[in-house]
């Protein structure tokens, strides 16, 4: 539920703006986030990794070493905020023009993009608490300041721009004042609740164990993300060939993908923590049970999911953009991919549980494998043969090769041997 509230200030921005500016300033939003995606993932994905030593330290009730994967993991964020927002400010138009964005979003977008990368220490700052009280085994408190964070943001969004007319880049300015707010409001929380784990900006003590132990974890899945997130951009290369309708089509569809994908994500997400403490704690056993109820679990939710959704394709389009081109398009990429979410459903799963047990090399691959080799190729040709259509097959394709490869290695059963709580300061 907690990332569900994150995903809605994409969904909210996008709502707003198809609907009180255009399907220009819509695509302009949609183009966008593969290279919000691009510039972040490395960085979360290696707080993925002290995700991990924490929860592993956690359950091995070694609170000295997780106040330290704190202190270790906040320098990290701190310093890669800074650096993220300046290649952000610095690269966005290039990188529009890269991609072959049409001239008359370029302009939209960057200005979206300029305001967007300023709130990435808050970004960043609010995610790392959420990453610490996850691996404590919290997941309530996240969701209920993203709950506070979100209805923020979509009050600013309408008032900023139904109200005040303000234009695409207070979309902007309402994502980084809602979420700012939310972050000072939880490390303030955190603080007064964790004596032991606290954040703050004075006597941070950096340490080299836990450093290299977070980025040999995290480092497989950041690469793995990044590459993801250039992935994204190559497809949403392909995509803005086909003009205006189709790129705000499948930014719609994929705002609607994220939501029905969030049960993988998330429950992935608790998933890893999950194993991560009980591998900590030498329960091998949990692991396995913990495993298949997730899977289960999960199937159940995405077979709701998708079941709404082949239902109300067209209600879903029109409630972001009224245009009959844009819900056309979105309609047709929503009933070809929306059949297969159970598959995606396994595959992050499988990835899950790997990640909580340290295990992150193997499965970088095989989603690199999945997404360069079966993904890009295939939806590079069949969009030349059969035009969007044959992008939309090649998301399914690519998630089936993805969760087969991942089973496979799951069931060598290798992941059981990558623990990191019993190593040394």
């Amino acid at each position: 539920l907690g990332s569900a509230f994150q995903q809605l200030y994409n969904v909210t921005d996008s709502i707003v703006v198809g609907n009180f500016l255009s399907k220009e300033a819509l695509s302009a939003v949609g183009a966008s986030f593969p290279i919000i995606f691009t510039l972040i993932s490395l960085v979360v994905g290696i707080s993925i990794g002290f995700t991990v030593v924490i929860s592993q330290f956690y359950g091995a009730k070694n609170m000295l070493m997780v106040r330290k994967s704190v202190d270790t993991m906040n320098i990290m964020l701190i310093i890669t905020s800074i650096i993220i927002t300046a290649v952000g400010q610095i690269f966005n138009h290039a990188i529009f023009r890269l991609i072959e964005l049409p001239e008359a979003i370029i302009p939209q977008a960057t200005e979206y993009l300029d305001v967007y990368f300023i709130g990435t220490l808050f970004f960043f700052g609010f995610h790392g608490v959420a990453a610490i009280l996850r691996g404590l085994g919290d997941s309530k408190t996240p969701l209920v300041f993203m709950s506070v964070s979100m209805v923020l943001n979509i009050i600013l969004d309408l008032l900023f721009i139904g109200v005040f007319g303000w234009g695409i880049a207070s979309a902007a300015w309402a994502t980084i004042i809602s979420q700012g707010l939310v972050f000072i409001a939880s490390v303030i929380y955190l603080n007064r609740k964790h004596s032991v784990i606290q954040i703050k900006l004075r006597g941070l003590e950096y340490n080299g164990f836990i450093m290299r132990k977070s980025l040999a974890i995290g480092l497989p899945t950041g690469f793995q993300q990044t590459f993801v997130s250039l992935g994204m951009l190559a497809l949403q290369g392909i995509v803005n060939g086909f003009g205006t309708n189709v790129i705000a089509a499948y930014s719609v569809a994929g705002r609607i993908d994220s939501f029905a994908s969030l049960p993988a994500m998330t429950l992935s997400a608790a998933l890893s923590t999950f194993v991560g403490q009980n591998i900590g704690a030498g329960k091998l056993d949990r692991v396995r049970r913990g495993y298949l109820k997730t899977l289960q679990f999960t199937s159940i939710i995405t077979i709701v999911i998708t079941g709404m959704i082949v239902l109300f394709p067209h209600s879903l389009m029109r409630a972001f953009n009224p245009d009959p081109g844009v819900i056309d398009a979105g309609v047709e990429y929503l009933y070809i991919v929306s059949f297969f979410y159970l598959i995606f459903t396994t595959m992050f799963i499988n990835n899950g549980l790997l990640r909580g047990a340290g295990d992150t090399l193997i499965p970088m691959f095989i989603t690199l494998f999945s997404l360069w080799i079966i993904r890009i190729p295939i939806a590079w040709y069949l969009s030349d043969v059969y035009g969007p259509v044959g992008i939309w097959w090649s998301i399914p394709l690519a998630w089936f090769f993805g969760m087969t490869f991942s089973y496979i290695y799951y069931l060598t059963g290798r992941w059981k041997t990558k623990g990191v709580a019993t190593g040394r300061e």
